[in-house]
């Protein structure tokens, strides 16, 4: 095994290791917690690009299906991935890919392309995760979003801002290191 490789793995190790100790960090307002999980998720996607940042999203969920408790409320097993969160943490991995996203060549505003794909993600993590949601819990889908979208916003657009704000340094340091 090459450096380089061993190095990815390391990182996509600790990039699974930070969803997971994020996701801990949550407020319990409903069926779907408030938590820092899509932080670590569109961190991960942006600074280690879609191999790297969907290997590491995977590892996370197969941690959490094998019972190693790193959901959101220390919750683990296929159950959680049943039940009502299940979808959002599906989610995350399409969430990690599209802000993992990049513009050919050099883009006049890298950061305001970097939110873009970094909402797009936060939207299809919605998406996955609230259409089953409604699916488990039989609400139509305005319920379904004042429930599991609409409280999470305003967080989210935060996560979003933290995210994209700390990639660069982080994208820095992670080239000093392979160097």
């Amino acid at each position: 095994m090459k450096k380089n490789d061993t190095y990815s793995l390391i990182l996509c190790a600790v990039f699974a290791a930070l969803t997971a100790v994020l996701s801990w960090i949550s407020v319990p307002i409903g069926p779907v917690p408030i938590n820092l999980a899509l932080l670590a998720v569109l961190l991960c996607g942006a600074v280690l690009g879609p191999v790297r940042a969907l290997i590491s999203v995977t590892v996370y969920i197969l941690l959490g299906a094998v019972g190693v408790p790193v959901f959101a409320g220390f919750k683990a097993g296929i159950g959680a991935l049943l039940g009502p969160t299940g979808g959002y943490i599906i989610g995350y991995l399409a969430a990690a890919f599209l802000a993992s996203l990049r513009l050919p060549g050099k883009t006049a505003h890298p950061v305001l392309f970097r939110c873009l794909f970094m909402l797009l993600g936060v939207l299809s993590c919605y998406l996955i995760g609230t259409l089953w949601f409604m699916h488990l819990s039989g609400y139509d889908a305005g319920k379904a979003l004042s429930l599991c979208v609409l409280p999470f916003i305003p967080g989210d657009a935060v996560k979003i801002a933290a995210a994209s704000l700390l990639t660069g340094r982080l994208q820095k340091i992670i080239r000093r290191k392979q160097s």
